[in-house]
Order: structure tokens, then sequence, then C-alpha cells
């Protein structure tokens, strides 16, 4: 059974006189421990997609079955949290997510609101803190680190409510090549290492060939899924869906 399996999953933020379909009939799946890169351009619906997994949005249509439970309007509050907690999400700016002014006290923010006890959150965080390579700053300002340290203290806020899945809405768009290198350098150990399922939100095609999978959305809908290597060789027609390939399959293939 696959951790995450959407059905006919269809979206449409709502407005009195312009209603707007973002996605249309998304049939997914995702397996415990996969790697997966979603690609598309910007308005392709794949962070609706995201929020739609995340809960942070409610689906039109279709259905969401998350570790075997049905994602539903009538779930409780208490269900939607035990959900949520299964799969976490890292956004785009590193600002935006950071609550705390100390560095240690930003990871056990969201143990806390889970009700966690104290000495579960003290070993949490620092466990969290030494997966992504942070530990030294436990005691410094999250202001005062760079775009990447930033992103991976964000990352650690996650990791230490103990997801299954962690979904990763342009992590690295914002940041230097350094910043971003130090991003994906974690995402990869979570995933080979610890076995967390990651998808991957990305228009970074060097950063989309070290998954074990991608998806391809557009308008929409998905228009490819396979293997880097499958999905890359299609050049002409990822050019026509306006995306771009990493450098050496555009080489080859002009060649």
């Amino acid at each position: 059974m696959p951790f995450i399996e959407t059905k006919n999953l269809s979206f449409t933020y709502t407005d009195e006189d312009d209603p707007q379909p973002v996605l249309h009939e998304v049939s997914l799946s995702f397996e415990k421990g996969e790697f997966v890169a979603i690609l598309g351009r910007n308005g392709s619906g794949k962070s609706t997609f995201a929020k739609l997994l995340n809960l942070v949005l409610e689906a039109s249509d279709g259905e969401i079955v998350i570790d075997g439970k049905p994602v539903h309007a009538e779930l409780s509050e208490e269900e939607i949290i035990d959900l949520r907690k299964k799969v976490g999400m890292v956004f785009q700016n590193p600002d935006n997510q950071l609550v705390a002014t100390v560095v240690e006290e930003d990871v056990a923010f969201g143990p806390e609101n889970l009700g966690i006890e104290p000495s579960e959150i003290r070993r949490r965080v620092d466990e969290a803190l030494e997966i992504v390579d942070m530990t030294a700053y436990a005691h410094h300002a999250p202001h005062k680190l760079s775009g990447g340290q930033k992103q991976r203290i964000a990352i650690a806020g996650v990791i230490a409510m103990l997801p299954d899945c962690i979904l990763f809405d342009e992590s690295t768009a914002m940041l230097d090549p350094r910043g971003r290198a130090e991003v994906m350098s974690t995402i990869e150990k979570l995933n080979r290492e610890r076995g967390i399922t990651v998808l991957l939100i990305t228009h970074n095609m060097d950063e989309a060939v070290r998954a074990d999978r991608v998806v391809v959305i557009d308008n929409g809908r998905v228009q490819m899924a396979g293997t880097p290597r499958e999905v890359f060789s299609k050049v002409d027609e990822l050019f026509a869906l306006g995306l771009a390939v990493p450098q050496a399959t555009e080489l080859a293939a002009r060649l």
C-alpha cells in the first residue's frame, strides 16, 4: 500500500466572480521512503498539490489517502493533527518559518504545541539539530544565520515532530549556491539515512535528477512521471512545457 495516494484529486480556488480551477483529477502515489521531485512552471498547481497533502487546503473533489487513512471533511481536529504530524512541510522563505529568538527554542516550538513532555522535547531538539548539523548553533539567534542555515533550522523544526514524510515547497529557491547545497545535502541525508519520504517541489533540474522519481505537472494535470532518466530524455516535450533540463542532458540532445 502506498504511503500517500491521490485519486482524481481536483481543487478550485473559489471566488464569487471568477472561480479558479487549479488541479484536475490528479492521481499519484508515493511509497514510504521514496524521494520524488515535482516539477512544473509557476502556476502549474504543484504548490497547491503540496498544501492539499499537508491538509492546509481541502480538496474540491477526489480522494487523498495518507498511511491508509482517507482524508475527508468529517475528520475530527485530533485526526487532522495526527495526519499533519505524518506529513510535515518546509516552505520557500526560511524567515517566514522561524518564530523564536533562539535556535533551540524554535526547533522546540512544534513539539511544544503537540503537548510533548519536556524531557522528550529536549531529546527531539538535540537529535534534530544533530541531523541537520546545527548543534553548534543551538543558542544562536536565527536572524544572524545564513539563508541555508535558517532553512536547516526550519527543517529541524519539522523533524522534531517526527514526520514520516516531508514536503519541500521550493525550499532552496531563495538560497545562494552554498545554502542550496547545504539544504540538499540535508534532504538527501533525511531520505537515505532516516528513511523519510521526501517530496521536493523545485525548479532546479540538478536537484531533480537526484530523486528516485520525477513528476511533471502542468495546468493542474500530471504530464509526465518516471525516473529522472526517463523524464529528462523527453527534452522537446519539457521545453514545450516551459521547463529546462539538466545542462548535460541539453548538451547531449543538441549534439
